[in-house]
């Protein structure tokens, strides 16, 4: 097993930047490519499926990342946003919380202003009202 701190950095910003296109490519159904790479992807950088990773509570999602280097922790909470975004559920709050939490955690600890990020949070937002007022 690898654990260059440097590789699985790249590991993590590649899997960030693959989950973005997705996004950005307003993907309605995955291509099996698309699949192989995601579920490859989720178990080189958390290992486990993200069936189980959804299973876990915001909590311990961010212990799981505070095992991390400190340096390291704001590209998961980038990354997670991203997964969660990713797999929202219209018909369920629970991912759009932690999409919305975890693109939170990231623009607080990173400083950085990102406006596609801060458009994906109030779409999420609008999304959650839209749902909770059905």
């Amino acid at each position: 097993m690898i654990h260059d701190k440097d590789y699985i950095i790249r590991i993590v910003q590649q899997f960030s930047e693959f989950l973005n296109r997705m996004i950005l490519e307003n993907n309605e159904g995955e291509l099996p490519e698309h699949q192989r790479t995601f579920d490859t992807q989720m178990k080189d950088v958390f290992k486990m499926s993200f069936e189980e990773l959804e299973q876990l509570s915001s909590d311990e999602i961010v212990l799981l990342v505070a095992e991390r280097e400190t340096k390291h922790q704001i590209l998961y909470f980038e990354l997670l946003g991203h997964l969660f975004y990713l797999k929202r559920a219209t018909k369920d709050t629970e991912n759009l919380k932690k999409s919305m939490f975890f693109y939170g955690l990231y623009l607080g600890k990173s400083g950085i202003f990102s406006l596609p990020i801060i458009n994906r949070i109030s779409e999420l937002k609008n999304i959650s009202h839209g749902i909770t007022n059905s």
